[in-house]
């Protein structure tokens, strides 16, 4: 490891737009996407915002610890699908689930009342074709200017990329799994 010396002649120039609603995805490989989503929506509730959490891949009656700890705190965290795709026993009721699921997240939106509305692991059902990518844009465009949406999953089209104010891509270098670790409660659930 080479040493550095730390910044401290950095003149940073502020932008000088308006604050507005953003889009923000978290995408790629590499772990710690909807983590990332959460921690955001740690942050704005912490900031007395109003938030709303849909996941899209986990059942309604998933209890993770994100359920378990944005129940405690009073943010609404909803479950929309079956389970992953290689789980499911009827993929055109996974496929329904989904749309039904996007109806409620998408009047969310436009309602404007929450500052925050994370559409955890979307990408999934958009790629599989059970959502209408060109639905999901529209209702990102027109959505109230204050209104912040955060998209997660792997492989985000690239319309949805050219539409986001900030895309972080999360690479994997290294896994646990890949060395015969199991999933663990409070890491990967």
């Amino acid at each position: 490891m080479e040493i550095e010396k730390p910044p401290v002649d950095r003149q940073v120039e502020k932008p000088d737009g308006d604050r507005r609603g953003l889009i923000l995805i978290n995408t790629g490989d590499g772990k710690g996407k909807s983590t990332a989503a959460f921690g955001l929506a740690l942050r704005a509730h912490g900031r007395g915002k109003a938030v709303k959490i849909y996941q899209f891949m986990k059942v309604p009656s998933a209890r993770f610890g994100e359920h378990r700890v944005f129940e405690q705190l009073g943010v609404p965290i909803e479950g929309l699908g079956d389970g992953f795709s290689w789980k499911s026993k009827d993929l055109e009721h996974s496929a329904q689930l989904a749309r039904d699921g996007w109806e409620r997240a998408a009047a969310t939106i436009l309602a404007g009342e929450h500052f925050l509305v994370v559409l955890d692991e979307i990408t999934y059902p958009i790629r599989y074709g059970w959502l209408d990518l060109n639905r999901v844009l529209e209702v990102l465009r027109t959505r109230p200017s204050h209104v912040n949406v955060v998209l997660t999953g792997r492989g985000a089209p690239q319309e949805l990329v050219d539409l986001a104010d900030t895309v972080t891509e999360m690479t994997l270098i290294k896994h646990h799994y890949n060395a015969g670790v199991p999933a663990q409660r409070g890491i990967e659930d």
